[in-house]
C-alpha cells in the first residue's frame, strides 16, 4: 500500500538505469570479443567475408563460434529484463527488490557470458543460465504481483 509506495518513491525510478546500463554494457562487451575473435580467426584462416554472407554459406566456417553464440542469447532473455524494468518505472514499482532481482539479472548474464566466451564448460553455462532466468521470472512475478495489488 502506501508504505510501499514511499519506499518506492525513495529509491527513486532512475535507480533501475544501473542495472540495465550495466546489462547494456555485457553486451556490448561480449559485441567487442565477437567481433576482435571474428575478425583475427578471417584474417587467419583467410576467410574472404563474402564466404560467410549469410548463414548457411557461415554454417561451419568459423571455428570459434562463443561469442557469437553468446550476443545471440543476448537478445533472447535480457528482452523480457528490459522489459520488465522498464515497466518497473512506468508503473513506479522500483524498490530494493525490484534492483535486487535485476542486479542478479545483470550478474547471471554476466556470468553466464564470461563462461561461454572463455571456456565453455555447458553445465557451468547451464547453471549461470538457469539462475538468471529463475530470478528474471522472479523479477516478473513480483512486478506483476505489485502491479495488480
Amino acid at each position: 500500500g502506501a508504505e510501499a509506495r514511499c519506499l518506492m518513491t525513495a529509491i527513486g525510478a532512475s535507480s533501475m538505469w544501473w542495472p540495465i546500463a550495466a546489462m547494456a554494457l555485457v553486451t556490448c562487451c561480449v559485441w567487442v570479443r565477437l567481433y576482435v575473435v571474428r575478425i583475427g580467426e578471417m584474417r587467419r584462416r583467410r576467410i574472404a567475408p563474402q564466404s560467410v554472407a549469410t548463414s548457411i554459406t557461415k554454417a561451419g566456417r568459423y571455428e570459434d563460434v562463443r561469442a557469437s553464440d553468446n550476443f545471440i542469447n543476448l537478445f533472447e532473455l535480457p528482452v523480457m529484463f528490459y522489459v520488465g524494468a522498464l515497466a518497473a518505472v512506468q508503473f513506479s514499482l522500483v524498490d530494493t527488490a525490484t534492483l535486487v532481482l535485476a542486479w542478479m539479472f545483470v550478474i547471471g548474464r554476466a556470468v553466464h557470458s564470461i563462461i561461454q566466451c572463455s571456456y565453455n564448460r555447458v553445465m557451468h553455462r547451464f547453471h549461470a543460465y538457469a539462475a538468471g532466468g529463475f530470478v528474471l521470472w522472479a523479477l516478473w512475478g513480483w512486478l506483476t504481483w505489485h502491479l495488480l495489488r
